[in-house]
């Protein structure tokens, strides 16, 4: 089985006569944590809805674990183990807290459509949600309804039901946008915590947080990649500087 988590090689997205990605090559290692970066419209959210299926590749290839995904659906791909979160918070706000959590677990656990399990008797399966709920410090939360969380909670409740399916590769969009500097320091602390071991490709505008988490940045302009590598290579580079870090990298 392949070393790479998720390698794109050529990929090209054109809507219309518009095109958006312009050939990019990529390869990211398991277990890497991976940030992508680069001004709005450089085409960091569309190079999400490409590797995890919504949109299909105008050309090129996209493999994850070793798999190309051409053709794939979204539910497909989250099957062979990719799981994002979402710019906008995407939760179910009538549901609690642990409810929601319970939701994620459920495919993974072996749980399908079926109409005779009661989920308050599948012992294993709330205990596994209790514990993920302390993992995100929402445990005393977890009877309350999903909608009355701040919008902090929000977020952790999210990036908590995006991994909960146990997916090895985690996709996340702007986990720390709208946040305080107190709420983002938890949340880069929760999200280096459930996902150690796993694959992480975040898109993430607070540069704090890429560089205190990321093991790799690459710098996506006009929907091409101008750089690619370790932070301090990035925080170096006068091209990066120039097109998007300015002065905030010194």
């Amino acid at each position: 089985m392949s070393e790479l988590a998720i390698s794109l090689k050529d990929v090209r997205k054109s809507f219309g006569r518009t095109e958006i990605i312009r050939g990019v090559n990529l390869d990211i290692p398991r277990g890497q944590r991976h940030a992508m970066i680069g001004p709005n419209g450089a085409g960091k959210t569309t190079m999400f809805n490409l590797i995890s299926g919504r949109f299909p590749v105008t050309s090129g290839t996209i493999a994850l674990n070793g798999r190309a995904t051409d053709g794939l659906a979204p539910q497909e791909i989250n099957r062979l183990g990719l799981s994002r979160s979402f710019q906008i918070t995407s939760i179910f706000p009538r549901m609690t807290v642990f409810e929601n959590i319970r939701c994620g677990l459920l495919w993974a656990r072996g749980y399908r459509y079926s109409f005779w399990h009661l989920l308050g008797g599948q012992r294993a399966l709330n205990e596994e949600a209790d514990q993920l709920l302390e993992r995100l410090n929402l445990h005393t939360r977890r009877n309350v309804m999903a909608g009355l969380l701040s919008y902090a909670e929000q977020r952790a409740l999210e990036i908590g039901i995006t991994v909960a399916g146990g997916a090895n590769v985690i996709l996340l969009d702007e986990p720390t946008a709208g946040m305080s500097h107190s709420e983002t320091d938890y949340a880069v602390a929760l999200i280096r915590s459930v996902t150690e071991g796993k694959t992480l490709l975040m898109v993430e505008h607070d540069m704090s947080v890429v560089f205190g988490l990321a093991d790799v940045i690459t710098v996506l302009v006009y929907g091409e990649i101008i750089a690619s590598g370790p932070p301090a290579e990035i925080r170096a580079s006068k091209a990066v500087q120039e097109a998007y870090l300015g002065t905030e990298a010194a």
